[in-house]
């Protein structure tokens, strides 16, 4: 199988090869990855085996491409994940801070949905019929995150979907606005982004044939002039956003930005929507509960039901009044909706997380013990003397190669040094240690330990006093 190389994306001009970048001495940094490249080959024959046994009948070698985004040698294959631990085919334990990036924000396998699992199994996993656990996880959601009305999806990408979808039936609109460098998922709508101040697709985005920027309109996150301008000629039917920029390394909220954009919105007529499948590190009820936000839509995917796959959206009264107009005048099938949305199994797990693994001593853990990691990446940086900052989202935290934090997507977009981060990410691995493949993020989980933090501190310390000298 082939070797997986690290980007190594250009150089700064007038930069020398042999110098130094983003505070890291270049030839350093080649040989940490040639060492780490050597270590994670020679210690995984398992691994490597698997690897070359999958590349015959799955493309890439994985089920997904994107489990070849790494920068791995070769794919480390899972053999087991519980609390805070993941162990690989050839039995090495890993302490996991990426947590399947959110979709096991609260441990690997918990023992309540593990239970829950396994009871609803039993029992029938769909029937595309609602189980009788579906009032009780409706009361749940509407009492945590403060919407009334609810409908289950497959994945934050399908809610975010029929949220979009929702919005211009109700409205009668045809665009929708969002942020440049934001994520909404496999939302096609939102695969756009600004360069040199026009909306362009995504780069990388594959097999698009029609133009998305002609009803997708993007605006800089914090420019709050700009999303005025966007909504004023009333053809916007709604701003999706997450509360604050996650996929492309975390840009804060400016004070005043989310009041500034709900006026702006109900101005306009527009409805607003908020992302919440990552921020959900802010707190039980999401950042949302935890500022005092009043979106119209409110989405969250990945850990709602622990991992088993499953999303939701929640509205306002007013929104669930607009739907029933849409659909009074036009009958017959919306476009939302799978066979499998819904199933009893997700409606299980979804019901053991919302009351025996996402509670208020779990966050309290989380969020404690984020800030401690936080704070120890904070002294390491400033011990190396690194040009770099440290942020955190309540259970999130990041490291982020700039002396200032990004103000807006375009800003944080020119932050990363795939390079660097992926020496970094091959050095942590081989100390046992997973973050993210992207942007540096590290997420605490109710089973980490102050032990778990301070391994993960420590390996870097060390990187980062290889890549420096």
């Amino acid at each position: 199988m082939t070797e997986t190389a690290l980007p190594r994306p250009e150089l700064p001009s007038g930069s020398d090869p042999g110098g130094r970048r983003n505070g890291v001495s270049l030839a350093r940094l080649a040989a940490l990855i040639e060492r780490a490249r050597v270590s994670y080959a020679t210690r995984r024959p398992r691994s490597a085996a698997l690897a070359r046994e999958a590349a015959v009948h799955w493309h890439d070698g994985v089920p997904l491409h994107w489990m070849s985004d790494w920068g791995l040698p070769f794919p480390m294959f899972l053999a087991r994940a519980e609390g805070s631990t993941l162990t690989d085919a050839d039995g090495i334990a890993h302490v996991d801070f990426c947590l399947g990036d959110t979709g096991s924000m609260f441990g690997h396998a918990p023992a309540a949905i593990v239970r829950a699992v396994a009871e609803q199994t039993a029992r029938g996993i769909t029937g595309m019929l609602p189980s009788v656990q579906v009032p009780e996880v409706g009361r749940l959601l509407a009492a945590r995150f403060g919407l009334p009305l609810w409908q289950i999806t497959m994945t934050a990408s399908d809610a975010n979907r029929a949220v979009v979808r929702w919005a211009r039936a109700i409205t009668g609109r045809p665009d929708i606005l969002i942020f440049d460098g934001c994520y909404h998922g496999a939302v096609d709508d939102t695969h756009v982004r600004l360069r040199d101040g026009r909306p362009i697709l995504r780069p990388g985005l594959m097999g698009q044939v029609w133009d998305l920027p002609e009803h997708t309109r993007v605006v800089p996150f914090n420019d709050l002039a700009a999303l005025k301008a966007e909504l004023a000629d009333g053809r916007v039917a709604l701003v999706l956003t997450e509360p604050v920029m996650t996929n492309i390394g975390m840009v804060q909220p400016e004070p005043g930005f989310h009041d500034g954009l709900r006026r702006a919105t109900r101005a306009a007529g527009a409805l607003l929507a908020i992302d919440e499948t990552h921020t959900i590190s802010s707190g039980p009820g999401g950042y949302t509960r935890a500022h005092g936000l009043d979106p119209d839509f409110f989405v969250l995917g990945k850990p709602i039901a622990g991992g088993v796959p499953a999303a939701v959206y929640g509205f306002t009264d007013a929104v669930a009044e607009g739907m029933k107009r849409a659909r009074a005048a036009t009958p017959g099938y919306s476009g939302m909706g799978t066979t499998l949305t819904a199933n009893a199994l997700a409606v299980a797990a979804m019901r053991a997380c919302l009351t025996e693994v996402m509670t208020d001593a779990a966050y309290d853990h989380m969020i404690a013990l984020a800030e401690v990691l936080a704070a120890e990446l904070e002294r390491v940086v400033a011990r190396r003397r690194m040009p770099w900052v440290v942020t955190r989202v309540g259970a999130r935290v990041e490291f982020m190669l700039s002396p200032t934090r990004p103000r807006d997507g375009g800003e944080a977009g020119r932050i990363g040094d795939a390079e660097i981060e992926g020496a970094l990410r091959l050095h942590l691995i081989e100390r046992g240690v997973i973050i993210t493949p992207f942007h540096n993020m590290m997420l605490i989980a109710p089973t980490t330990t102050r032990a778990d933090v301070d391994r993960l501190v420590s390996a870097l310390d060390e990187a980062l006093a290889e890549l420096t000298g």
